[in-house]
């Protein structure tokens, strides 16, 4: 009989891992090519805006984006660590932090270029998921609603990685849609959220740019007639950055009309994966009676930089990538491993990268999904100790000060409300007050209403 129990506990376990599948998310690379070791501290890279880089090494310094030895070594490291995941997703933002004059288009598509040769040397056989980013174009966050040189070239690029259909897509708009993994049922939504960033003059006062919004809504639904599980990606997330109070990425008519349509089709969608803050943090999005319905994993950034917005107090990380486990029957997210370089070790001594931590260990949970993140974000709201534990996360383990009663406001509202409105709100429970004010305007309501019944 135990022979038999052992036999059945063996093949019961080889199914949970057959079950199981892998994929990495690198994002926010801001390959700076100035970068050099030099006596001036003020000279080490461009990025750094003449901010001296007092502790510069070989991999790097926290005023400055990322060296080329950095970006090898994070690369590499996905490499040494999960040889063969089953794809990629790359979320943008490839130059570096200088001003417009400093770079041009020719120089920002050969950092898209170089970038994509090392993960295609790197990864040679694996699909790769790739999105722009806000400093992927010039002048920078000023991504069109329409073809463009830029476009034309990344997909170009891209094209090992974009089928013919998705080629059209992306030149015409920055954005595509495919079969994750070739595959019957799942689906890989790529947006171009830059299209809805709030420094982006060319869409202001537009209310679908690029029709993205249209044709979102559209294959979200057939998605949902033909069965598929989706998985969203992109660069700029909605809501607002925890490390500033009021401050959001989107346009308000822009964040209303894409939680619009998270709502509407969240039976479909099993995870949505973004960038652009270079903390990690993650979004909740809740159904109108409040259950938890999905969640928006914001994975942490390559670059160490210390982000020069204003009102955001020692603004840098340390370098990090992340690992995602998931369920290949049910595209369900099931862990989340975020793995670091502390860049003062690794100057100092050598080049580690390490595990920081597993979710489901950390927060105790059991797995990633909104349920289980949704109890997450309880806890850290309530519990200091995983207050504190979420908040030295959030910077990979570079600031490790106390997250005090006003820094807690920050973090978990922007977690928890992605709406204008309901953040706001949220602040005046907390007793903080929030610096972005006022009702959003009519054309937000006017857009929810073009895509209502489609």
């Amino acid at each position: 009989m135990s022979t038999v129990r052992l036999l059945l506990s063996c093949l019961l376990f080889k199914l949970v891992i057959a079950l199981s599948g892998n994929f990495w998310h690198i994002t926010d690379l801001h390959w700076d090519p100035s970068y050099k070791l030099t006596d001036n501290p003020e000279l080490v890279c461009a990025s750094s805006g003449r901010r001296p880089a007092a502790n510069a090494g070989k991999f790097g310094d926290y005023a400055c984006d990322s060296p080329w030895l950095l970006i090898n070594s994070s690369v590499y490291a996905m490499k040494e660590i999960l040889p063969d995941p089953d794809f990629i997703v790359w979320t943008g933002d490839d130059t570096p932090h200088v001003p417009n004059e400093d770079l041009g288009e020719e120089k920002v598509v050969n950092i898209i270029s170089n970038l994509t040769h090392i993960i295609n040397q790197v990864f040679p056989n694996t699909k790769v998921y790739s999105a722009l980013g806000n400093h992927d174009y010039h002048p920078k966050s000023q991504l069109p609603a329409g073809p463009n040189y830029i476009y034309e070239r990344t997909a170009e690029m891209w094209q090992d990685w974009l089928d013919p259909e998705s080629q059209k897509t992306f030149k015409k708009g920055g954005f595509y849609t495919e079969k994750l993994l070739n595959r019957a049922g799942f689906r890989m939504l790529v947006l171009n959220t830059n299209l809805y960033y709030d420094q982006n003059k060319l869409t202001r006062n537009t209310i679908d740019p690029a029709g993205q919004f249209i044709w979102m809504d559209r294959v979200l639904t057939q998605a949902a007639i033909d069965k598929e599980k989706v998985y969203i990606i992109g660069h700029v997330p909605p809501g607002f950055f925890e490390k500033k109070r009021g401050k959001p990425w989107f346009m308000p008519e822009f964040n209303s009309l894409y939680l619009h349509l998270i709502q509407k089709h969240h039976s479909v969608i099993l995870g949505q994966f973004f960038g652009h803050h270079h903390t990690d943090s993650f979004r909740m999005f809740y159904s109108s009676e409040g259950s938890p319905i999905g969640t928006m994993f914001l994975s942490p950034g390559v670059t160490p930089w210390k982000t020069t917005l204003p009102g955001v107090v020692d603004g840098a990380n340390n370098p990090g990538i992340r690992l995602f486990e998931y369920d290949t029957q049910t595209l369900l997210v099931k862990d989340v491993v975020t793995y670091y370089m502390n860049l003062t070790y690794a100057n100092a001594v050598q080049g580690l990268w390490e595990k920081e931590y597993r979710l489901t260990e950390s927060f105790r949970v059991a797995d990633a999904s909104p349920a289980s993140m949704h109890q997450a974000l309880q806890r850290i709201a309530t519990d200091r100790c995983y207050l504190q534990k979420y908040y030295e996360f959030n910077s990979v383990s570079y600031d490790l000060s106390e997250c005090d009663r006003g820094c807690r406001a920050d973090h978990v509202c922007a977690a928890r409300e992605v709406d204008f409105d309901r953040y706001e709100r949220c602040l005046e429970r907390e007793g903080a007050a929030a610096v972005y004010g006022g009702m959003l305007p009519l054309l937000s309501v006017a857009a929810s209403l073009l895509l209502a019944n489609r």
